[in-house]
């Protein structure tokens, strides 16, 4: 902007308006909120300070952030339109809609989904997440939804390994950072002697891998497996008895009580106005077992 003072005042008119520029800008950098690294980011500009209620701040979004896999069938998966899909995916939609808002998915391998979490990338987990009183101190579940049933999977002209007591010196394989992981680390080893442990970041990689003989057995609940196995074609079958039995709950961050109590409220209902029969009945044709 270019100003027209007189000579003779040009000084003092000058300094005048820089004193009020001045003047301006300072009460204008009062005014400026604090810095605030929780919502400065475009990319997190949704997220919630710890210490606020996320329920509120989801029903405010009209939306909330489902973490699961995506690959792991029936449970969640992409369909052939490229959409989420399964068990999972049709419980998060009916919680979203008895919240008030949509369900957006957001997808990742499972060893990750825990840490995305905590790191408010996600609101809820709802894949599968497996209720133990380890991952408890850091994270809240909802009531159960899905009871399943764990059990010993090899090729099927192996007839050596019928249970768990037979891995020993075997090389097994287990999803990454899963609860069946934990258990083949803690439980069975100590128990049966030592075996070697195989991760896997999906499901269908391990039993394709177990199809051709580089491990020797897997462990896995059968809602998971059978439809993945009948659509491969494998030569896998499950041995003995179910060795557990896992609840799976909707898990979110520590610390967020009225979102755990809303979660809790529409699974309620939908077990009692039948629709967490009918979604079960969908994808595993047969009734809870719980």
């Amino acid at each position: 902007m270019k100003f027209q003072v007189k000579p003779l005042l040009k000084t003092v008119s000058l300094l005048a308006i820089v004193g009020l520029a001045l003047a301006g800008c300072g009460k204008a950098a009062d005014k400026q909120p604090a810095a605030n690294p929780a919502t400065d980011n475009k990319n997190t500009a949704a997220v919630t300070p710890a210490s606020g209620n996320l329920l509120e701040q989801i029903k405010k979004n009209g939306k909330i952030k489902v973490g699961l896999m995506g690959t792991y069938a029936p449970y969640n998966f992409l369909n052939d339109k490229k959409e989420v899909d399964g068990y999972d995916a049709d419980i998060a939609k009916t919680v979203a809609q008895k919240l008030g808002v949509q369900a957006e998915f957001i997808t990742g391998e499972f060893s990750g989904l825990i840490e995305g979490l905590q790191k408010e990338k996600y609101d809820v987990l709802i894949s599968q997440v497996t209720i133990t009183e380890d991952r408890k101190k850091t994270m809240d579940f909802s009531i159960p939804y899905i009871k399943n049933s764990v059990n010993v999977v090899v090729k099927g002209d192996n007839n050596t390994i019928k249970a768990i007591e037979d891995f020993k010196g075997k090389k097994i394989g287990v999803g990454l950072g899963t609860n069946d992981e934990k258990y083949l680390r803690e439980t069975a080893m100590p128990k049966v002697g030592n075996f070697e442990i195989a991760t896997y970041n999906d499901v269908i990689t391990s039993l394709t891998d177990l199809n051709v003989g580089r491990i020797d057995a897997t462990i896995n609940n059968m809602f998971a497996l059978k439809p993945l196995i009948e659509k491969n074609k494998l030569n896998l079958k499950a041995v003995g008895a179910p060795i557990k039995e896992d609840f799976a709950g909707v898990a979110t961050r520590k610390n967020n009580p009225e979102l755990v109590e809303a979660i809790n409220k529409a699974l309620n209902e939908m077990k009692t106005d039948g629709t967490l029969k009918q979604i079960h009945q969908k994808w595993f044709g047969v009734d809870p077992s719980f």
